[in-house]
């Protein structure tokens, strides 16, 4: 064991320094109650069978839903998505109050406008440390035409001109 303390607000800083896409995960109880929070921790897992996964804060108010539910979607956030990012980055229970989204598999909210989305069967979870990591088997998805919202050292962004380009 080490004889100093880890520096945790170092380590999260020092990860900071992967650009990520952001996504919105929601996801819909058997008792209709509706679940959705903001993720970067998304990624594929397997092409055959096609499967992703992301992590949650084992404190997160929204887990105990998105562990549960059959099915949850994970949304890839488009350029201009900042809004819906922010409003599901914050803990509550009016996130989706004013956001307009139809039903998905398992009642899963679906959200127009992103870059793609994969509506999921809630596969197995893992134990993750301070997270719970969650695979899921795509069912369906659709992508479209756009730029993705980026997550950088804390802050959202999008693609630099000079990329845009090429």
């Amino acid at each position: 064991m080490a004889d100093h303390e880890f520096d945790t607000r170092g380590f999260r800083d020092a990860l900071g320094n992967f650009a990520t896409g952001v996504t919105v995960i929601t996801a819909k109880s058997e008792d209709g109650v509706l679940a959705g929070v903001t993720a970067n921790s998304f990624n594929s897992v397997s092409l055959d069978p096609p499967l992703v996964l992301w992590s949650l804060d084992r404190g997160s108010p929204s887990l105990k839903i998105l562990e549960n539910a059959s099915h949850f979607c994970v949304h890839i956030l488009a350029e201009g998505q900042d809004d819906l990012c922010m409003k599901f980055a914050k803990s509550g229970d009016d996130k989706f109050n004013g956001v307009d989204f139809t039903e998905g598999l398992g009642g899963a909210p679906l959200f127009s406008g992103c870059l793609a989305y994969f509506e999921c069967r809630n596969v197995v979870h893992h134990d993750g440390g301070d997270h719970v990591i969650i695979v899921g088997e795509v069912e369906r998805f659709e992508t479209a035409d756009g730029d993705p919202l980026i997550f950088f050292r804390g802050k959202l962004g999008d693609l630099a001109p000079a990329q845009k380009a090429g």
